[in-house]
């Protein structure tokens, strides 16, 4: 429809759409395909899952389709993927219309202009809203209206425009021409020439009507053109500059409808001209407007074989060295960030110019992926990444096994039984503030001589004389006596008596009320890492003490992921999507899964990391035991009763960090 030289316009006018022609057809190239995709046909004897009911319902079409075992070794991993002898390979995953971006001939986008009475989107007022809405190169309506700003127009503006006053004298207002505006670009992407101008105008009024900003996707296409074109070649990215450039058969005139209808041809050649460099979906159009280093971006190819689905990539260099290594719930998705303006790491930055290639292994869930990671970046000790090199690294606190234990902190707490040991403690650090809460609780020893146990020999410290030590080391306390103080910290460390945590808080309470509040929070210190430790060592210790344990976690469609966790160690994992039976799936993996044969100390089969991976993933809402070897339970007197303590002490510490 011709736009009439009306003084009101109606807001919101449609107009009729035009079928593409071949050359906006070469504007949005389609995406190359991302190689060949299966789908996993249920079987006819599959009956509709339930996943709300106590019994899972949710029967693998083959074993190769669903299982997943997780037989995990320290073997360099080749492009495509493996697994060891024994172990069924992951399917291959037809990934849905939500794991992949549209291309750009199927984006609805909505371009628009503004016209103002200023520069300021907080002073002045827009005068003219003009949009048009394109899908594939075809238009598939207009929005045009006056609109008045409440105010004279400035005589320059008019003079700009050519929109004076009286033509303004019977527009609706933005509080009428702004509802129409929102429902006509709703679920589009917006463009603009300078958006930050005419959406910054937009969120304003949005703001002043209270009206919630839609928060659609942006295109500026100002840094798009710098990002296509070359200065040589686009000296000025001015509209009219680029209208030039383009051939567009609408010259620019400061009316918004005019603008617009420039900036969609615009629009299309700078999307022919992308096209050729690899740019078929919006979020690579909207990486393209950004400041990436060339040399960077010209590696996207790497990510093109990467599946839509949850798994570990491994970015390898010119030596075939694993230089880092990540996970991701979308490969694809995951590692073509590295070649945009979305990665900041400097670091990463340098380690992706030198990367040759990725290799991936796909994975059944995040839980198997995680764990993945894990386990790869221990072996390759990858240069680039810093957490998960060492995951045996960690301190613990352990009772000697002597006739009068102390407290001693070690790295590894070896062969002492689980009830010896406390932690993992993140730091040595924090360590040492649990022992010395023990030690101010309990009356150990805190000298490292070895004390015999038939009349020993040595000389009673200032700590005797002060009571804090029976000074069993010269004989005033016998082995029977010292063993009640020994037997408090098992009680404590098995959950069985949260009488020392008590009486650390009753001393507290003391010290705050007689003002020492210095001692008081040095104490509240020590009392919150000990809670932590002994809280986070009953949890991994109680996972770690089952046998066999088969968990399942709702997909959020219909389905069910896997797991078989062995001493606390994940060993084999899969998938039973909707509409496949989950129980024939959990016995072939935990026929397939992994032998584990547990060794000494609280965590007998895996790192703490580990463990605790595994615990977090079976704390999400949506899980469910289905089979253990034994009971999970937790201790009548575990740590868990004061984790409100510590996130009282953590606010306490962060409230004075804060005043300070």
């Amino acid at each position: 429809m011709a736009r009439t030289p009306s003084l009101t316009p109606t807001p919101g006018r449609v107009t009729t759409a035009h079928p593409p022609d071949v050359a906006d057809a070469r504007r949005y190239p389609r995406q190359p395909a991302s190689g060949p995709r299966s789908r996993t046909v249920p079987t006819p004897s599959a009956r509709p899952p339930d996943p709300g009911s106590p019994a899972l319902s949710v029967c693998p079409p083959s074993v190769r389709d669903v299982l997943r075992p997780a037989l995990l070794d320290r073997r360099p991993i080749a492009p495509a993927r493996t697994s060891r002898a024994g172990a069924v390979g992951a399917p291959p995953v037809q990934p849905s219309f939500a794991d992949l971006d549209p291309p750009l001939r199927e984006t609805t986008f909505v371009v628009v202009d503004l016209e103002t009475t200023g520069g300021s989107a907080e002073t002045d007022a827009i005068t003219e809203i003009g949009a048009v809405k394109v899908r594939g190169g075809a238009v598939l309506g207009e929005f045009a209206t006056l609109v008045d700003p409440g105010r004279s127009v400035p005589p320059q503006i008019t003079m700009l425009t050519g929109i004076s006053d009286a033509m303004l004298l019977d527009a609706p207002r933005i509080e009428q021409v702004l509802p129409a505006f929102l429902e006509f670009a709703r679920g589009a992407v917006l463009v603009a020439h300078n958006a930050r101008f005419d959406v910054g105008f937009l969120k304003a009024a949005c703001r002043r009507m209270q009206v919630p900003w839609p928060a659609a996707p942006v295109v500026d296409t100002v840094r798009v053109a710098r990002a296509a074109l070359s200065k040589a070649e686009a000296p000025s990215v001015k509209l009219s500059a680029l209208a030039r450039i383009f051939a567009s058969t609408v010259q620019p005139d400061h009316r918004a409808l005019t603008d617009a209808r420039a900036t969609v041809q615009v629009l299309h050649g700078l999307l022919e001209r992308l096209g050729s460099l690899g740019v078929h979906t919006l979020p690579e159009l909207q990486d393209a407007s950004r400041d990436v280093d060339p040399a960077r971006r010209r590696k996207h190819t790497l990510a093109d074989h990467l599946p839509a689905a949850p798994g570990v990539y491994l970015f390898r260099g010119p030596g075939d060295q694993v230089l880092y290594v990540g996970t991701s719930g979308n490969l694809r998705h995951r590692v073509r960030s590295y070649f945009s303006a979305a990665e900041q790491r400097d670091r990463i930055k340098r380690m992706v110019l030198l990367a040759e290639r990725v290799d991936h292994v796909q994975c059944a869930h995040a839980l198997e992926a995680e764990v993945r990671e894990q386990r790869l970046i221990a072996a390759h000790q990858p240069p680039y990444n810093r957490r998960s090199r060492a995951p045996d690294k960690a301190s613990w606190i352990v009772l000697t096994d002597e006739a009068f234990p102390r407290l001693s902190i070690v790295s590894r707490p070896g062969r002492h039984p689980p009830e010896h040991c406390l932690g993992p403690f993140s730091s040595r650090v924090r360590a040492q503030a649990a022992v010395e809460a023990l030690q101010d609780a309990v009356p150990v020893r805190r000298c490292t001589i070895r004390i015999r146990r038939v009349a020993p020999q040595g000389t009673a410290c200032a700590l005797a004389e002060l009571g804090r030590c029976g000074a069993p080391c010269s004989g005033r306390e016998p082995v029977d006596d010292y063993a009640a103080h020994v037997a408090r910290i098992r009680a404590l460390i098995r959950g069985e008596s949260d009488e020392v945590l008590q009486t650390l808080l009753d001393r507290l309470t003391v010290l705050a009320a007689s003002g020492r509040f210095d001692r008081a929070a040095a104490l509240r210190d020590r009392l919150s890492a000990l809670v932590e430790a002994v809280d986070r060592g009953q949890r991994l210790r109680d996972l770690a003490g089952i046998a066999e344990l088969v968990v399942a976690q709702a997909d959020g469609s219909g389905g069910w992921h896997l797991a078989v966790v062995r001493h606390g160690r994940f060993v084999a994992g899969g998938s039973a999507p909707r509409g496949i039976d989950p129980m024939p799936v959990v016995d072939l993996l935990v026929a397939s899964a992994e032998t584990v044969l547990p060794g000494t100390g609280p965590l007998p089969a895996a790192s703490a990391e580990e463990t605790g991976t595994v615990l977090r993933w079976m704390a999400r809402p949506g899980t469910r035991l289905v089979r253990t070897s034994a009971p999970w339970s937790t201790p009548r007197f575990a740590a868990a009763r004061w984790r409100s303590y510590v996130e009282a002490a953590g606010l306490a510490r962060r409230q004075l960090l804060d005043h300070w």
